[in-house]
């Protein structure tokens, strides 16, 4: 497989695909395999180095008559790797939380998503955990999608809105989305038919974009801000989920009682400053992974405890028939 080369300082490949921002990227060998888009990608980080492959010479969408651009282009747009990290990082409050989760978090990005993959999949996200959300994915990719290959690996695009909209709602649900099912393909229908125009949304402010996104069956205003951040780049969104919102309850509202959603995104918005959302991913990865790192710990604690135990009863009940 012949690798492209990128320059990628400051950048953490695995951390990324793994923070809760996207969902169907797998390990393959050295790195990951997915798509972008309708492309299959091969990807693999070696220090400060990218090193991807891509498949074929397919339209970026279908109808598109603007070949797909070259490997290098597509991913380093994918990932953000313009984006100014360093300066993004030196711009959030300096508070032992968000101090803790930014030096847990170095090289975390934001990815820019594909705008409708990025909505329906956090339309399935609704009360899902991450893998969940990744079964969700790979369940509609599969039965939906168009079958890609990457050297021998196959990979299955996201299915468009057209697709999605043509399915029954009982199709559907045989990909474990079950009520999120009904907002799926009502989404997909405003969408596919053009009714709701996601690209001609781009060049809408932040309040009319999130006004529009909430309109959409099955987007609230979690999601709307998911969808805002990582597929319209409004660096500003800050999404609050439980994880999100314990944080901001324990960290930053710990003496000042029961503080409303609505006061904590009033909050939120004015304090991580303009780039919110980065600030919030890495508050919401780091809280994830401090968390399954504390059950990991407590479910090896627990298991040599047992170990222990049992151990003293075996000798116990040696000591016992001897003694008999």
């Amino acid at each position: 497989m012949k690798l492209v080369e990128i320059s990628a300082p400051d950048f953490d490949l695995a951390m990324t695909l793994d923070s809760g921002q996207v969902f169907h990227w797998e390990k393959l060998g050295n790195g990951f395999v997915g798509t972008i888009g309708d492309l299959p990608v091969y990807v693999e980080r070696d220090k400060d180095v990218l090193k991807a492959k891509m498949e074929g010479g397919a339209p970026a969408r279908p109808g598109s008559r603007k070949l797909a651009p070259q490997v290098a282009e597509l991913v380093q747009h994918y990932f953000a790797l313009d984006h100014p990290l360093a300066a993004i990082c030196a711009s959030f409050p300096n508070d032992p939380a968000m101090s803790a989760a930014r030096h847990f978090c170095r090289g975390l990005r934001i990815i820019r998503q594909p705008k409708w993959e990025c909505l329906a999949t956090f339309i399935c996200s609704s009360m899902k955990q991450v893998a969940h959300i990744r079964q969700i994915s790979k369940a509609l990719r599969g039965r939906f999608g168009d079958q890609r290959k990457i050297e021998n690996h196959v990979v299955y695009t996201f299915p468009s809105p057209q697709r999605i909209s043509r399915a029954s709602e009982e199709e559907l649900r045989k990909c474990a989305l079950g009520y999120r099912a009904k907002n799926l393909l009502a989404t997909a229908r405003l969408v596919g038919s053009g009714e709701a125009d996601l690209d001609v949304w781009s060049a809408l402010p932040d309040a009319d974009l999130r006004k529009r996104l909430c309109a959409l069956p099955g987007v609230g205003a979690k999601i709307a801000n998911c969808v805002m951040l990582f597929a319209y780049e409004r660096l500003r969104a800050f999404p609050i989920d439980v994880w999100i919102e314990r944080v901001l309850r324990e960290k930053y509202f710990p003496r000042k009682g029961k503080a409303t959603l609505h006061r904590l995104r009033e909050f939120s918005e004015t304090y991580f400053g303009e780039h919110s959302g980065y600030a919030q991913q890495y508050l919401f990865h780091y809280a994830r992974a401090t968390s399954r790192k504390s059950k990991a710990v407590r479910v090896s604690s627990t298991t040599l405890r047992s170990a222990r135990n049992d151990k003293k009863g075996r000798r116990g009940q040696l000591y016992r028939s001897q003694e008999d």
